[in-house]
Parts: C-alpha cells; structure tokens; sequence
C-alpha cells in the first residue's frame, strides 16, 4: 500500500511538472506595406476628397491619407499656406502612395517647384 501510494505521488508530481512546463503559443502577424511612386500632372484636385493624376499610363485616382506630406523638389515641406497656394491643377507632381486593396493612398506629394 506504501508504494502505491509512493508511485501515486510520483506520477501526480511528473503530470504537475509537465503542465507547467508548457509554453503558451503566440501568433505573430506581420504586415508588410510597400511605398510606390507615381509621377505626372495634376487634373483633378480638391484638398482632402479628389487628387487624379495624369500619369503616362493614363489618369490615376488617388486617396487622402491620414497624413499628408506636401513638399519640394528638393525637399523643403509645406506649410498649410504654401500647400493652398502652390498645389493646383496642371503642376507636375510625384505623387508617394501605399496601396490598400485596389486604392492608392496618399503619403507624400513632391511638387516640382522649388
């Protein structure tokens, strides 16, 4: 009976050991976005709703992001201001887009203008 009950007590200690010895498995999702550029004359533009671009493949609709960049060519950014004044329809621009599904969404807009 004494070692039936030792072998019990053995056995309950090994079954205890391993079930805090597992591990809890995480997932680990990663999401890759690619930043493309696209490069042509504005034909459509209304701050925050419409920016179409004629590019060499034809006119190419784009969506605001959350945060638009405006800047030079050469890189200097632009105030609220400059961004109503400068960017209108016919200027050429590069426009740096992500792509969510079939939309492009806007990050950065170069005007070629310094």
């Amino acid at each position: 009976m004494k070692l039936k009950s030792t072998l019990l007590g053995i056995a309950c200690a090994m079954v205890t050991s391993v079930v805090f010895a597992q591990t809890e498995k995480t997932t680990t999702t990663t999401t890759t976005t690619t930043t493309t550029t696209g490069a042509g004359t504005i034909t459509e533009y209304s701050p925050g709703s419409t920016f179409v671009v004629k590019e060499t493949s034809g006119p190419v609709s784009y969506r605001y992001g959350d945060k638009v960049t405006y800047v030079t060519r050469s890189g200097k950014t632009l105030t609220d201001d400059e961004v109503r004044t400068r960017v209108k329809v016919g200027i050429p621009v590069n426009v740096h887009f992500s792509s969510e599904g079939k939309d492009r969404i806007i990050n950065r807009v170069e005007i070629d203008d310094d």
